[in-house]
């Protein structure tokens, strides 16, 4: 049987900060530029979640995207959007709210889910802005 791959794409806002709190305000900037705002700032990002699989010979999809969108909203969206990430999102205290960081903690939120409802997952992607994404493959 072919495998293939299907994305759902969801979008969701939230304030976050970079930054070490151990270090100067000086450091901060020095590494982390305008994204060390101490007054924060926001991204419109977008989540891109791929599965992959052999298509059910029932329906022909590899997964219910209606489904994948629910699972995506219960255990991600929901919680983070019109957040901050670095205070107001439980799986995300002590995680630095980097894209990258954030694209591993949207796989650990999403993988049994999405197995449960017979699922791969196979990607997170975030983009953050339109000059810049992460992907993340579980690896």
């Amino acid at each position: 049987m072919p495998v293939v791959h299907i994305t759902r794409r969801e979008r969701f806002s939230a304030a976050h900060k970079l930054g070490r709190p151990e270090w100067s305000a000086e450091k901060n900037f020095a590494t982390f530029g305008k994204c060390s705002n101490p007054n924060w700032h926001g991204h419109n990002y977008e989540l891109w979640v791929t599965v992959k699989g052999g298509t059910k010979p029932e329906t022909g999809f590899v997964i219910d995207l209606s489904a994948l969108s629910r699972i995506m909203h219960e255990h991600v969206i929901d919680q983070v959007d019109h957040k901050n990430l670095d205070l107001d999102v439980p799986f995300m205290k002590g995680v630095g709210s980097t894209t990258e960081n954030l694209a591993v903690a949207f796989w650990k939120q999403l993988e049994v889910p999405i197995a449960k409802i017979g699922g791969e997952l196979y990607r997170v992607k975030i983009q953050e802005t339109e000059n810049n994404s992460v992907e993340y493959y579980g690896e």
